[in-house]
């Protein structure tokens, strides 16, 4: 569940591109009401510019209507039980991919201003993609995600050798910032966490080590496959060249990942993660899973959705 957190999101980042022109708004008025909430024209032409940034094709007035009728159901039902990521995570989110178009945020603001989708748009579409699939989740439960013993025999068999994936042993290295003092501290908590990198000790005297500075916890998330990593850790797992990986911000504080050790495995549970990996690739590649279909055509059918 954690690796199809950000899956959505990054289908529709992989093929972002950006024109270089400039988009006139129009005033707005009703176009769809879905149980009391509102779909102006002006929402729908924000998706339509989000679209064609997308290079999506066919009738994008009537594709945009309908994502957006779907995301307003879901962002209800994300509301209604409590699951909805954070704003810092939706933030980091749109700074990641910023850097990853060489760009800052505010440089991505400005582009997406003036093409006519709007980072508060943006933000939002961010937001329901990572968000649902803890409902999801949630809903039907992660047992869908695991595979019989029959069946990962037939994808070996199907492969002919095992596939081979990165077993890591991590060690998280949190820097605490209280939520009241988070404007005022944030950036130094920053500094104090790049700062210990170059001094960390290694896995086995981490908690020593933490116990030397102030407010900092660790976390022992033990073995994880590559597969499994949650999406905000995996390029800087990848990239990192020392024990450590670059510092991040999270709702907790400042956070890096100590790497305690790392190594290629083909073990059944890799094997196992492999394949839940490829599977859920083709499931986003397809647009939704077959129970992200199901639930949202239940909500659909619950709904009083009103077009004028």
């Amino acid at each position: 569940m954690r690796a199809a957190l950000f899956g959505a999101v990054a289908l529709v980042m992989a093929s972002f591109a950006i024109p270089s022109s400039d988009v006139a708004f129009a005033a707005s008025e009703v176009k769809v009401v879905v149980n009391n909430t509102v779909i102006t024209s002006g929402d729908i032409a924000k998706r339509v510019n989000f679209l064609k940034l997308q290079h999506a094709k066919g009738d994008l007035n009537k594709l945009a209507q309908q994502q957006l009728v779907d995301e307003t159901l879901k962002r209800a039902e994300i509301s209604r039980v409590r699951m909805s990521v954070s704003t810092t995570d939706v933030d980091n989110a749109f700074a990641r991919f910023a850097a990853s178009n060489k760009m800052s945020p505010q440089q991505l603001g400005q582009i997406l201003d003036k093409m006519g989708v709007t980072v508060d748009h943006f933000k939002s579409y961010i937001a329901i993609s990572m968000s649902w699939p803890r409902v999801v989740n949630a809903r039907f439960g992660s047992s869908g995600g695991r595979m019989s013993n029959d069946d990962l025999v037939t994808r070996m068999t199907e492969n002919k050798t095992k596939p081979v994936t990165t077993e890591y042993f991590l060690k998280q290295m949190v820097f605490v910032v209280p939520s009241a003092k988070r404007n005022a501290i944030l950036g130094k908590r920053k500094a104090e966490a790049e700062a210990s990198r170059a001094k960390f000790p290694g896995c086995d005297q981490a908690k020593v080590f933490a116990a030397t500075m102030h407010d900092v916890s660790v976390q022992d998330l033990g073995r994880v496959l590559a597969p499994d990593l949650p999406e905000a850790w995996k390029p800087l797992l990848e990239k990192a060249k020392g024990n450590t990986t670059d510092a991040i911000v999270t709702d907790r504080g400042v956070e890096y990942v100590a790497i305690c050790s790392q190594r290629q495995v083909n073990d059944d549970i890799a094997a196992a993660a492999v394949f839940r990996a490829e599977d859920l690739g083709k499931s986003n590649a397809q647009g939704v899973s077959a129970n992200d279909k199901k639930y949202i055509d239940e909500l659909r059918s619950k709904a009083q959705i009103l077009y004028r």
